[in-house]
């Protein structure tokens, strides 16, 4: 399974930049043993189109238009639940990769949101909770997701999870 986070927007170089580069890489390394052969990162330039509906339609075609016809989709989106723990993510990529999905795909929208066309291909809409986050910190949280998501499937003691289970 390929590993790809679509992200709207270009990081500048910073903490967040560094912060993912550092999460991306260490996806890289541990998924390797997992059957999953890469973890990429696609930005997609913010569209320049003057009305935000325009803007989010552009976005999407673009989104669209990278996202394999095999692929699972998880989108990042305020309006996602909140309600799924890292095991339960786990649980899906495992789930995925081990039902031959060729690809998960994780989108992360620009500042005008997601598309209902992006939403509606999604497996999943995941929200790192109720409060509206920065871009930077939604793709630094997502691919910590990721990593911690390779480390319960590996059986790392990265993620220690919750003591009383």
């Amino acid at each position: 399974m390929r590993l790809l986070v679509v992200a709207i927007g270009r990081l500048k170089n910073g903490p967040e930049r560094d912060l993912a580069a550092r999460y991306r890489e260490r996806a890289v390394a541990l998924g390797k043993g997992l059957g999953v052969t890469a973890c990429d990162l696609t930005e997609i330039p913010e569209s320049r189109a003057r009305r935000s509906a325009d803007r989010i339609a552009e976005e999407a075609a673009a989104i669209l238009a990278l996202v394999p016809a095999d692929a699972a989709v998880i989108a990042c989106d305020e309006r996602g639940r909140s309600d799924w723990p890292s095991e339960r993510i786990a649980d899906k990529i495992g789930a995925w990769r081990d039902a031959g999905r060729g690809s998960l795909v994780l989108v992360i929208g620009g500042a005008d949101g997601l598309h209902e066309t992006v939403r509606g291909r999604a497996d999943h809409i995941l929200a790192f909770g109720a409060a509206t986050l920065p871009h930077g910190l939604v793709r630094v949280l997502a691919l910590e997701q990721v990593y911690r998501a390779l480390t319960i499937l590996a059986g790392h003691p990265y993620h220690r999870g919750d003591p009383e289970a």
